[in-house]
């Protein structure tokens, strides 16, 4: 498996891999008229290049020249990083392609001090993934996106002094 940066050309592939994973996962957490719109907002080939021109960092996990998973993150500020993406083709889970991604992202970020992401508070697996790897909650939060739609979440961080250790 080779881990790199996603560049503007894989942003076709990264979008139907997570599209691919929201209609499958999500519908047990969020209606499927939040997930089209949240997939419309920030999935959509448009919407990665654009993040990716915004200074979004994405790494690709690819096998057999095929992209099996990723992950985004951008600057908060001069200490703090967002792990604002990280997915992983269902098919491929158990494998920990998704901790060495965030290993790879710990590495490239190692003069910041914290990671912060959101995950939603019914995603059990994603939750577990990030205690796991070394996250803690630091609080609930309801977070507007528009179109009547609610992100409820829980905003996670990770020290990464020393390494992330």
């Amino acid at each position: 498996m080779e881990i790199r940066i996603a560049t503007p050309e894989d942003a076709e592939a990264i979008s139907k891999m997570v599209t691919n994973i929201w209609k499958a996962y999500y519908p047990a957490i969020i209606t499927h008229e939040q997930i089209n719109f949240m997939l419309e907002k920030m999935c959509t080939v448009n919407a990665l290049r654009q993040q990716m021109d915004e200074e979004h960092v994405f790494l690709v996990a690819e096998e057999d020249d095929e992209i099996v998973g990723y992950l985004a993150y951008y600057a908060l500020n001069d200490m703090e990083i967002f792990l604002d993406k990280l997915y992983v083709n269902m098919g491929m889970h158990g494998r920990n392609i998704g901790g060495i991604l965030l290993h790879e992202m710990i590495e490239q970020i190692s003069d910041f001090k914290q990671i912060k992401l959101q995950v939603n508070r019914k995603n059990v697996k994603a939750i577990n993934f990030y205690f796991k790897n070394g996250f803690r909650i630091e609080r609930a939060a309801d977070f507007d996106i528009g179109n009547g739609y609610f992100m409820n979440d829980f905003v996670m961080v990770k020290n990464i002094e020393d390494g992330g250790k």
